[in-house]
């Protein structure tokens, strides 16, 4: 019988996988595709189903791994990454198994064993910011800080002891963030933490892939608040993980 209910509730939680894979399953935006194309300041390749962002002139010296949010493909932040890459750091946003970072937390390792050279902070949206903190808890020689967009570190990720910095970047319109879980879950965060709201902005703009079900009406368009997350983004990288790189 124990072994039935195993199974059994194997069963629904599949279906419940493969549901809310067709429910919540977003298509990047026009824009996002539009973003993922080279420039003359920015190669984009995809490799082991890695979005690679490089600069092709300027060199920050910091690289920036980004997991998705839940149901999100990881072209929906080539926006993100392409500005990111346009100011000179390097930035990998990593595809994830049916879109669910709780099934590649571990994938920054290969980015990370790939290039010795390269100094790294990693974060993410949503889901994938709650991914990314576990993976710095268990990598933290490894990672230079942590961002937060529209997401917190749990307790399995902790980084209350952590010796990088972490910003955590939230929107006054997002109405899928859990406000509770987001409060109650700060005292995980570094003493180092630089918090930042982006006034108008919603939670499915800090991806380019259209309306998320649940979300507020954001106030802003999409591109101001892509604009926005990356120079909060870029102010912190300048400041409070560059002064302190390891």
């Amino acid at each position: 019988m124990k072994k039935l209910a195993i199974i059994g509730s194997a069963v629904v939680l599949f279906c419940l996988l493969i549901w809310g894979y067709f429910y919540f399953n977003s298509e990047p935006s026009n824009v996002a595709e539009d973003a993922a194309n080279s420039t003359k300041t920015v190669d984009v390749l995809e490799e082991n189903d890695i979005l690679v962002f490089t600069p092709r002139k300027s060199d920050a010296g910091l690289s920036v791994i980004l997991y998705p949010g839940a149901f999100v493909d990881a072209l929906s932040y080539a926006p993100l990454a392409n500005n990111l890459a346009s100011s000179g750091f390097k930035t990998y946003v990593v595809e994830m198994p049916l879109n669910l970072a709780v099934f590649g937390k571990n994938r920054a390792t290969d980015i990370i064993d790939e290039a010795p050279d390269e100094k790294f902070v990693i974060g993410g949206h949503s889901l994938g910011g709650v991914m990314a903190s576990r993976f710095a808890h268990e990598n933290n020689n490894e990672i230079e800080g942590v961002f937060f967009l529209a997401s917190y570190p749990d307790k399995k990720g902790s980084l209350k002891n952590a010796s990088f910095p972490a910003i955590s970047i939230t929107a006054t319109k997002d109405n899928v963030l859990n406000k509770e879980a987001y409060n109650k879950n700060k005292k995980y965060l570094p003493k180092d933490t630089t918090f930042v709201s982006i006034e108008g902005g919603n939670h499915g703009q800090f991806g380019s892939y259209g309306e998320q079900h649940g979300d507020g009406k954001a106030t802003i368009s999409g591109t101001v608040q892509t604009d926005q997350v990356t120079n909060a983004l870029i102010a912190w990288l300048n400041t409070s993980v560059k002064t302190q790189e390891r």
